[in-house]
């Protein structure tokens, strides 16, 4: 079991500012998981966080990963 921390405007898509996922090995079930249980989220622009990296490609996850859903940055 993995915890995801959720930030920002996503946490009002998820319900929740952390969410507990099972049988998640990579980043492409997480999100294929987490659009499953949270459609809305489909048409949001978000950023995986695995132990504090931003990743953009498919990544390994271990169970004690940390990992967080990130809203779009903006600034100035």
């Amino acid at each position: 079991m993995i915890k995801v921390w959720v930030y920002g405007q996503l946490e009002d898509f998820t319900g929740a500012s952390v969410i507990t996922l099972e049988n998640i090995f990579d980043t492409d079930m997480l999100t294929q998981n987490l659009f499953q249980k949270f459609p809305l989220l489909k048409d949001k622009k978000f950023l995986v966080a695995v132990d504090k990296q931003v990743v953009t490609e498919k990544t390994a996850i271990d169970s004690n990963a940390e990992i967080a859903l990130l809203p779009p940055f903006s600034g100035g």
